[in-house]
């Protein structure tokens, strides 16, 4: 641990740029509320991420943030995490755990030409997981949160160009935490640490330096046609046979533990040091 570094969620009282405090008043734990320069730099990550996303060739789309039970099956979230998932029992609704499901299930019945693959769209919404029997020192803070903002990227491949694909989405998301100046790691999870829809996923971490520990900000996952199976999404090939395309996402990415580690690995005894490629964004240069 940097001698004298303070965690974030010491940090964000300093400065008055988070209060866990008045979320709980509101809603309960995991609800926190931003407030002046800390929301003006949430916000800036998010159009960060979209334009980083948006140049790459990632259409945006805003999408409806409850989906119905079809399309938490078709991605894979029902009937294996629907304890995790915040359900509106009256409507039968689901408030979405990330992006990746209302943003896949665009797809959800969808026969593609072979010449419109890859499809590519990226989407910043919040996310909702109810998290439970989640406790301890490691949850404090933004570690681990009920509502968060993330902004994803999804791919519809062609089976043969899929892990090609995947490969080009680590890089995408390992320029923009290069460009953020966080140092990070990456992951690739073996089996037993994946979901049961993804056939390869790679993690990303970053390096919190007052907890001294790794925290988990993206995961990039190619679920082959796992998710296209139960979406039925198909692509016709050249011989007018219906095949079922590839499915990708990855976070790009989630905010909560973005922000910690650049509260964390930018904070001076001036105040916290705003990185330089989100400056424009932000509008001021250090949070004092």
């Amino acid at each position: 641990m940097h001698e004298g570094a303070q965690p974030h969620w010491e940090l964000v009282k300093k400065y008055d740029i988070i209060d866990f405090e008045l979320g709980v008043k509101i809603t309960g734990a995991g609800f926190p509320v931003y407030k002046g320069k800390g929301a003006k730099l949430q916000r800036a990550l998010i159009n960060y991420f979209l334009d980083k996303n948006t140049a790459a060739g990632y259409k945006e789309v805003q999408v409806p943030h409850l989906v119905n039970e079809a399309s938490g099956y078709g991605t894979g979230q029902l009937p294996d995490k629907e304890g995790q998932m915040y359900h509106a029992t009256v409507d039968d609704l689901y408030l979405i755990p990330t992006a990746e499901v209302p943003v896949t299930n665009l797809f959800r019945d969808v026969i593609l030409n072979e010449n419109e693959l890859p499809v590519l769209c990226t989407a910043y919404t919040p996310c909702f997981r109810r998290e439970a029997g989640s406790y301890g020192a490691h949850v404090r803070g933004l570690n681990r949160l009920h509502q968060f903002d993330k902004v994803e990227i999804v791919r519809i491949e062609h089976p043969e160009k899929s892990y090609e694909a995947l490969d080009g989405m680590v890089e995408h998301v390992k320029g923009i935490l290069q460009e953020l100046k966080l140092p990070y790691r990456i992951l690739r999870l073996c089996g037993g640490d994946m979901g049961f829809t993804s056939a390869l996923t790679y993690d990303f971490e970053v390096f919190s330096t007052a907890q001294d520990r790794w925290l988990e900000i993206s995961s990039v996952s190619n679920f082959e046609t796992f998710q296209a199976n139960r979406l039925k999404l198909r692509f016709k090939d050249k011989d007018g046979k219906n095949q079922l395309a590839h499915t990708l996402n990855g976070s790009s990415l989630a905010l909560p533990r973005v922000l910690a580690g650049i509260l964390e690995n930018y904070q001076t005894a001036e105040g916290i040091v705003v990185p330089e490629v989100l400056r424009p964004y932000c509008g001021f240069d250090i949070i004092n």
